[in-house]
C-alpha cells in the first residue's frame, strides 16, 4: 500500500428581495446570492432527498444500543409555529457550546474573488463542569434559520409554513466551563464536515452526543457551499453578515467545481485543526478574541483527532486522513471516493484515498435507499481492495441519504404534525424509525472511535 501526502490538490425558486431574515433585513444582492436551489436539487456527493437563550434543561436518555425509545415530537414555538426538537445525548458528561470565527490569511476565498481570505465558522461542544449559569444555545441563531428557510426548505422539501426553525434549542450551555477527564489532563478530538449545502448545525445531534461521551467536537460550515452561514461581522469584501451558498445546481455535474467543493473542504480541515493547535497553546484563534470558555485550551488532545463527514463531508473527510498524518481515523457517512465522469459514459477518477488505499482505520457508511449507492459501491470497493488496510464498510436498512443528520429526527416529528408527507420524509430519511435511525447512527461513530481514539 502506498501511503503519500499529498497538497489539497424541480424548479428553482427565488426569495423576494428585502425579504425579512429573523430581526435583519436581507439586502437585494444577499437574496440573489441565495438563489434557493430548487426542491429536487441533489447536492455535492449526495444522492436525494429530492432527488435533491433559554431552554429546558438537559433530559437523560438510555445508551446507545439501549431498547427503542420513543422520539422527541415537535411542540408549539413561543415565535409561533412548530418547533422541532433534538433527542437528548446519552452519555454522562453535561455539555458546554462555543463558536469560533478563524480567518486563514493564507487563502482567498475559491467563491468569491472579492474576499481575500478564506473565512470559516465553527462550534466547539466539549464536557462540561458545571452549566450553571449558562444558557441552552439554540440550534440556529435567528438570521441564520431565516435563511435556511428561503433555501434549505426547498432544497429539501421541507414545510415552507408552520416550523419556527430558530426556536429549536440543543442540549448544550453557550460558554460553559470545560471539564478536564478524570485520569488524563486532555481529550480526543473529533471534526465533522456536513454534507454539500447543508450547515453545520443540521449535525448538533451527534455532535452532542459525542461530546456527552468525553470528545471535543468541532463542526465545521464552508461558506459559499453551506446553505447559509452567519459570521459575527461584516467587512469591506463581504458587507452582509449573512453568506447564502453560491450552488444553483449540482457541484457533482462539473468535475472541476466538484474539485474545487472538496479540496476546499479538505483545506478548511487542515486549517482549523492549525486553530486547534493554537488554541492547545493557550492562544485565541478567535478573529474578533472573544472571550473562550475556561479551559476549553486545557482538554484538547490533538495526538488523538478524527474527522467524520456526510456525503461531500465524507468524501473530505476520506481524503483528509490521507493527507494530512494529524488524523488518526476517519468515517465517511456515504460520501463518493471518485471525480465525477469529464464525459457521459466514463468513469471518474478515483481520489488518491481510494486510489492509494489509507493505512489509518476508515468506516464507511451507506444507506439502503441511496439512489445512487451502485455509482458509489464503484469507489468504495476500490477502498476496500487494498491488501492489508484498514477500512470497513457497514449500511442502516430502510434508511436514507440524510438519516446520518438531525433530519433523521426532525423529519418524522414534522410527518406527525401533518407539515410534511410520508414521501418527502422517506426521500430525505427513509422509513426507518427515528428510535431505532438515531441510536444506531451514534452508536455506529461512538463506537468506532472509542476504538480508535478512546476517550477519557
Amino acid at each position: 500500500m502506498v501511503q503519500k501526502k499529498t497538497g489539497g490538490d424541480e424548479g428553482t425558486g427565488y426569495p423576494a428581495a428585502g425579504a425579512v431574515v429573523g430581526r435583519r433585513a436581507v439586502t437585494r444582492s444577499a437574496v440573489l446570492g441565495a438563489s434557493t436551489l430548487g426542491a429536487s436539487l441533489v447536492l455535492a456527493g449526495c444522492g436525494g432527498a429530492g432527488g435533491g437563550d433559554t431552554g429546558a434543561a438537559t433530559g437523560r436518555q438510555g445508551k446507545a444500543g439501549a431498547p427503542k425509545t420513543p422520539g422527541p415530537k415537535a411542540g408549539t414555538g413561543e415565535g409561533g409555529g412548530r418547533t422541532v426538537r433534538l433527542p437528548a445525548p446519552t452519555g454522562p458528561h453535561q455539555v458546554g457550546v462555543t463558536t469560533l470565527h478563524l480567518v486563514d490569511r493564507t487563502r482567498r476565498d475559491p467563491w468569491d474573488p472579492k474576499i481575500p481570505v478564506r473565512e470559516v465558522m465553527v462550534d466547539v461542544f466539549y464536557p462540561a463542569r458545571t452549566v450553571r449559569g449558562h444558557p441552552v444555545a439554540r440550534q440556529m441563531t435567528e438570521g441564520a434559520a431565516g435563511m435556511f428557510k428561503m433555501i434549505d426548505v426547498s432544497v429539501h422539501r421541507l414545510p415552507k409554513k408552520g416550523v419556527n426553525w430558530a426556536a429549536t434549542t440543543t442540549h448544550s450551555h453557550a460558554g460553559a466551563p470545560a471539564a478536564a477527564p478524570a485520569r488524563s489532563a486532555r481529550r480526543p478530538v473529533l471534526l465533522y464536515t456536513p454534507g454539500g449545502g447543508d450547515p453545520r448545525t443540521m449535525g448538533t445531534g451527534v455532535a452532542e452526543e459525542l461530546a456527552s461521551h468525553g470528545y471535543v467536537v468541532v463542526i465545521i460550515d464552508h461558506p459559499g457551499d453551506a446553505g447559509e452561514v452567519e459570521f459575527p461581522n461584516t467587512t469591506a469584501e463581504r458587507p452582509e453578515r449573512i453568506r447564502p451558498t453560491v450552488f444553483r445546481a449540482d457541484p457533482r455535474r462539473d468535475p472541476k467545481i466538484f474539485r474545487t467543493v472538496i479540496h476546499t473542504r479538505i483545506a478548511d480541515i487542515r486549517f482549523v485543526l492549525d486553530q486547534l493547535e493554537v488554541l492547545a497553546a493557550g492562544r485565541n484563534p478567535d478573529a474578533e478574541g472573544r472571550a473562550l470558555p475556561e479551559h476549553l485550551d486545557r482538554v484538547l488532545d490533538l495526538r488523538r483527532v478524527g474527522v467524520y463527514g456526510h456525503s461531500a463531508g465524507g468524501t473530505a473527510a476520506a481524503e483528509a486522513l490521507y493527507e494530512d498524518r494529524r488524523i488518526a481515523a476517519a468515517v465517511n457517512l456515504e460520501g463518493y471516493l471518485d471525480y465525477p465522469p469529464d464525459k457521459p459514459g466514463r468513469e471518474g477518477k478515483l481520489f488518491p484515498v481510494a486510489r492509494h488505499g489509507v493505512d489509518r482505520p476508515l468506516l464507511l457508511v451507506g444507506t439502503d435507499g441511496f439512489p445512487e449507492r451502485r455509482a458509489l459501491g464503484r469507489s468504495w470497493s476500490a477502498m476496500l481492495a487494498h491488501p492489508g488496510g484498514r477500512t470497513r464498510r457497514t449500511q442502516l436498512d430502510s434508511a436514507a441519504h440524510w438519516v446520518f443528520t438531525d433530519y433523521a429526527a426532525m423529519a418524522p416529528q414534522l410527518q406527525a404534525a401533518g407539515l410534511m408527507t410520508a414521501d418527502d420524509r422517506n426521500r430525505l430519511v427513509g422509513a426507518i424509525d427515528p428510535a431505532e435511525s438515531v441510536p444506531r447512527v451514534r452508536h455506529d461513530l461512538r463506537s468506532f472511535f472509542d476504538r480508535q481514539l478512546p476517550a477519557g
